[in-house]
């Protein structure tokens, strides 16, 4: 062979050589001058003839285009493929796209078949089939025998007209038409979109959702084949009406494919005796606030595949429908509830209200986007940003006073003050005044730039108008935002959006929102089991998953917020009334907490505990248990406490200082009036003004610094001045009457055993350290001073209307 190869190549190139275009065109004359005169003019007429026809199409097409922008109706499907939601299309219609991929051979072959056996052989009209019909039609004085091909038939259902000699030559023209712009593929996939099924019913997958619940691609044989009789007669032929003749029809056409050899003998035989099992069923309504969000925002995807596991939406709604009928008795009408993929960030459950069709309690309005304010469930976010800053770790001690902002003064939920915390515990106990003290020291707008970094598009807009309050809920948010955030502690503090359609998952980018290691402390807080918020009926349950939590209930308790979060899921849930009525009951504790831990339990069922480690970058140290801080020499109690290294603040220990004390301890000594003898150093507590006067208020013993030397000249240039907590300076009081009085306090320093009060400097009375004194003030301006026993003094001014 390859000795002959040469030779080939070398005939080839002789005939190529020989037919130049010289000797084409002079064979071409001579062939075309043996050719009869008559001939060839006959010949030329019909070159002309057909060109010119050609021509006219040409012209004729681009001034009439075909009409084939159909509208479909929309399926919103699960991630799996699962129909969830269907919509009517714009012209009211069931009118599910088949995409060729779901055509199967059967159905393929099935309806070629029986509407147009030579479909892959002409060019959209077969004449020989026209002629034969036109035969018929005139020798029986009426119409007989149709003639249609696919390609026509589908011209007729695109542009619907009378049954008329014209209309059959427009349906011709439209024919050639889509033969000229479409593969015979798309032909057939026109028509099984189009073919009419009765009523507002159209297509062969509408027609196999509606009375088989299947797909095209799953349907069978008999299945197929009683689809196809339906369209002959789509008015007077009825699932469920007329299923004894359709399956007479049927097993008809099944035979016949039988004796045409369309099928084998088998598989007619098994077609034969599958029963006829059509009955219409409604288009599911599945997650309808997700699927109307959808169809607004890709109007245009007929088949939009969501993110949406089918089995936990059904667990979600399993579980929520029946605790919100519950609720409804304490009057709580409305709840939402997300379940993400703390991985992927992919919404795999969405629940905008437990009854879409409940008009009387706005069920139509999506939870899941509403804006509300969140309580305490930002918290995390707060004390992650203040670890990551290294001015707090976890058993740092805060302390839980009264506090005065500028006229903000934040109160605990139970209305009380708890003295010094560590921050887990102000964080697990959900302690207000430990966050806003933490978010004064961090910067409001340190936090309400991280908001805005994660897409809280309610606090980006508000931004300028939010201060310290945004640490209690002050700010509006919506339950996907939360999860978002929740998402990202999961993920080692790694934000991403979250995605609730299959085509977004590469569309996303990953953002560093909060270091690992703040991500790591602020989990370890959270998913600690027995917390505050746990419900009394999970606490010994066996198959609970370990995952992080944290509650919330906004001002006036208006909303309920509980959000769980572990490696593999994320779950949010919301409680309350969309009309943003409050009830007493409406706790994230009492009423969220609950329903989440049912939800976490039924979707991680038995989960592998184990799944937060520490970073490389996260260490142990010791720390005085009294303060959380780097321990002194005095420091005997010690802990084991996680810091950030190089990050996290290195400070020693003051829990307790040094005095210079008398012998007896009745008289304590500063530098300057430490006498050469008679004295010692112990130590004693080292409060601040405003921990002192708690412990006072409150009752707790501790060992107070003795009197400080009265003979000492230099008092005033040591120690704190009293600080006035009320009134408020530079406030502006309204008095009711001339009866109503004013209250005075201030905070001390522990060896401070008495103060002055002075009013427009004039002395108004002596009073007890942290003791309240009231009186009635003069309008306008008013100067209040407060001195303590050691000369030193704080004055304040305020206004009096």
């Amino acid at each position: 062979m390859a000795e002959s190869s040469p030779k080939i190549r070398f005939s080839f190139q002789r005939i190529k050589n020989s037919l130049s275009l010289q000797k084409i065109r002079a064979l071409a004359a001579k062939f075309w001058n043996k050719i009869p005169r008559v001939w060839q003019h006959r010949v030329r007429l019909a070159s002309l003839s057909l060109a010119a026809a050609f021509i006219l199409f040409l012209v004729l097409d681009i001034c009439f285009p075909l009409p084939t922008q159909l509208t479909y109706s929309q399926s919103i499907l699960s991630r799996k493929g699962e129909v969830l939601h269907v919509f009517l299309s714009q012209d009211d219609k069931w009118r599910l796209k088949c995409e060729l991929n779901e055509i199967s051979p059967v159905l393929q072959k099935t309806i070629v078949f029986k509407e147009d056996k030579y479909f892959y052989a002409h060019y959209g009209i077969n004449f020989l089939a026209l002629a034969r019909a036109f035969v018929m039609n005139v020798l029986a004085s009426k119409r007989t025998s149709g003639a249609s091909t696919i390609t026509m038939q589908v011209a007729r259902l695109l542009e619907p007209k009378p049954r008329t000699y014209w209309s059959k030559l427009c349906e011709m023209f439209r024919a050639t038409q889509l033969e000229w712009h479409y593969s015979k593929s798309e032909i057939l996939q026109m028509y099984l979109n189009l073919v009419p099924y009765g009523g507002n019913v159209e297509g062969v997958k509408s027609a196999a959702r509606l009375y088989f619940q299947q797909n095209p691609s799953e349907l069978s044989l008999a299945q197929i084949t009683a689809l196809t009789i339906i369209p002959n007669r789509p008015n007077s032929l009825a699932f469920g009406e007329n299923d004894s003749y359709i399956e007479q029809e049927r097993n008809k056409w099944l035979k016949r494919f039988e004796s045409e050899g369309v099928f084998d003998k088998k598989i007619v035989e098994d077609a034969l005796q599958e029963p006829l099992d059509a009955h219409f069923k409604p288009m599911p309504k599945r997650i309808p606030h997700l699927a109307r969000r959808l169809a607004l925002e890709f109007p245009d995807a007929y088949n939009l595949r969501t993110t949406i596991d089918f089995n936990i939406q059904n667990l979600v709604e399993q579980i929520t429908l029946p605790y919100s009928q519950k609720m409804k008795f304490a009057n709580i009408n409305n709840a939402a509830v997300v379940v993400v993929n703390s991985k992927t960030a992919e919404i795999l459950a969405y629940l905008g209200s437990p009854d879409f069709n409940d008009a009387r309690h706005a069920g139509q309005v999506d939870g899941i986007q509403a804006y509300r304010s969140p309580g305490s469930a930002l918290k995390p976010l707060l004390y992650a940003m203040a670890f990551e800053e290294g001015v707090l770790t976890p058993k740092m001690k805060i302390s839980d006073v009264q506090v005065d902002y500028d006229g903000y003064t934040p109160e605990n939920f139970d209305g009380k003050f708890h003295g010094e915390v560590t921050v887990e515990d102000a964080l697990a106990y959900s302690l207000n005044v430990p966050a806003v003290k933490t978010l004064n020291q961090l910067g409001a707008y340190k936090m309400v730039q991280k908001l805005c970094e994660m897409n809280f598009k309610k606090v980006e807009q508000q931004q300028k108008f939010l201060g310290l309050s945004v640490a209690l809920g002050g700010c509006g948010v919506s339950l996907e935002e939360m999860c978002g955030f929740y998402t990202a502690l999961a993920n080692n503090g790694k934000y991403r959006p979250l995605k609730y359609v299959m085509a977004q998952q590469n569309q996303t980018k990953t953002k560093q929102v909060l270091s690992p290691a703040a991500a790591f402390m602020t989990n370890n807080i959270l998913t600690t089991l027995q917390t505050p918020d746990m419900p009394s009926d999970f606490r010994n349950s066996e198959h609970l998953p370990q995952f992080g939590w944290k509650t919330g209930t906004s001002y006036g308790r208006r909303d309920a917020w509980s959000l769980g979060f572990n490696a593999n899921y994320t779950v949010g849930v919301w409680l309350g009334n969309f009309s943003g009525e409050g009830v007493n009951d409406l706790t994230g504790i009492g009423v969220a907490t609950p329903l989440l831990f049912k939800l976490f339990t039924a979707i991680d069922y038995n989960a592998i505990n184990e799944w937060i480690t520490p970073p490389t970058t996260l260490k142990k140290r010791l720390v005085c248990a009294e303060s959380g801080k780097i321990p002194e020499d005095f420091c005997t109690n010690l802990i084991m406490d996680y810091f950030i290294q190089g990050i996290s603040a290195a400070e020693k220990c003051t829990h307790l200082k040094y005095v210079f004390v008398s012998n007896k301890q009745d008289f304590s000594y500063c530098n300057k009036c430490l006498p050469a003898q008679n004295y010692t150093k112990a130590l004693y507590p080292n409060l601040t003004p405003e921990m002192a006067a708690y412990n006072e208020q409150h009752g707790i013993p501790f060992k107070p610094i003795p009197v400080h030397n009265p003979l000492c000249g230099h008092v005033s240039e040591s120690g704190t001045a009293p600080k006035i907590i009320s009134p408020a300076p530079e406030r502006t009081f309204f008095m009711l009457n001339e009866q109503t009085q004013l209250a005075l306090f201030a905070e001390v320093s522990a060896e401070v055993r008495e103060v002055s009060w002075f009013v427009n400097d004039r002395f108004l009375r002596k009073a007890q350290p942290n003791e309240r004194v009231f009186f009635k003030p003069a309008r306008g301006k008013v100067k209040i001073s407060c001195t303590d026993d050691k000369g030193r003094n704080t004055d304040c001014i305020v206004t009096v209307k």
